[in-house]
């Protein structure tokens, strides 16, 4: 299948992240049904992209005709065979589990057309965990995104054992049609690049605060003002080249045998997630806040985030 013949897009799952790329592919000009078992989480993601269109207008980034014309093609279904059976690419977005993610590959195998490509949105799982049911392993990946999907622009293109180079390549310059950054993951392992970096240093982040060197607070503050703002316009090696790999070198050879390495998440993030201080979605997490509170947090991080994407916007055109 070429490019050009991809025309309908299904994403199985409207939730937190469904949403949020089946409004990505609708922005790119596709025709989208967003298909879930449950209508009040179609009904709350459709006002989620109506919000999330809103939000683009008032950072110039659209305007009031796209949003139009964005609706127009977004439809939506709680039957899996219905959201499908014109599918010329699907994408897996529901719970973070191998047996759900088993099924729905098993049934949609059997519900798509033979030509569909069947991407999961896994975050940690491997394709071999679950997607052979579907019969076609040689037009499955993995399309990992981030939240929120709409407006983080790279997404990660994992090949799978058996992924087929048309399929790998077909799903990156998808992407790319889409105005995403795809990053193409050659080797099939847990975690798969973003995550794996990401983990490392969270482990290093959660072992300072439990050592009480500094404050959650601080924390933030010194990722946020120092490497985190380097890094949104460089990556980790160019910044390695523009400070020097000898004073890099040295600086990893003290700190290697200093920082954190232990296989185990730290006992006292165990504890808050025993007590059920699991952050937004209980109110408490290393921050205490109210619901009106971290709801406009959320506000601000996307007003901010959307002021970095049309950075990316800007620097393509």
């Amino acid at each position: 299948m070429h490019l050009k013949e991809v025309k309908n897009v299904s994403v199985v799952g409207a939730g937190l992240m469904g949403y949020g790329i089946g409004l990505s592919y609708a922005l790119g000009g596709f025709s989208v049904v967003l298909t879930d078992i449950d209508n009040s989480i179609i009904d709350h993601a459709l006002n989620r992209i109506k919000v999330a269109l809103d939000e683009f207008e008032g950072s110039g980034l659209i305007t009031r005709e796209v949003i139009e014309e964005t609706l127009s093609v977004i439809s939506t279904t709680t039957d899996l065979g219905r959201g499908v059976r014109d599918a010329d690419f699907v994408i897996e977005a529901v719970s973070e589990d191998p047996e759900i993610k088993r099924r729905v590959f098993n049934q949609l195998g059997s519900l798509c057309p033979q030509r569909t490509i069947i991407a999961s949105n896994t975050s940690s799982l491997l394709l071999s965990d679950f997607s052979a049911g579907a019969g076609r392993e040689d037009k499955v990946v993995v399309t990992h995104w981030f939240n929120p999907p709409h407006i983080v622009p790279v997404v990660e293109v994992v090949k799978g054992k058996e992924t087929s180079d048309e399929t790998f390549d077909l799903t990156y310059t998808l992407l790319k049609k889409i105005r995403k950054v795809p990053v193409r993951v050659l080797k099939e392992i847990p975690g798969f690049l973003v995550n794996r970096i990401q983990a490392a240093m969270v482990r290093e982040v959660w072992s300072l605060w439990e050592q009480g060197v500094a404050s959650p607070e601080d924390i933030d503050l010194a990722v946020k003002g120092s490497f985190g703002f380097r890094l949104a316009r460089i990556g980790p090696l160019l910044t390695a080249d523009l400070g020097g790999l000898d004073v890099w070198y040295k600086a990893a050879g003290n700190l290697y045998k200093v920082i954190e390495n232990s296989s185990t998440p730290p006992l006292l993030i165990k504890k808050k997630v025993e007590a059920g201080e699991l952050g937004m979605k209980s109110g408490k997490g290393f921050f205490d806040y109210s619901q009106e509170e971290w709801s406009e947090i959320e506000r601000k991080r996307d007003k901010e985030f959307l002021q970095l994407l049309k950075l990316y916007w800007a620097a393509e055109s």
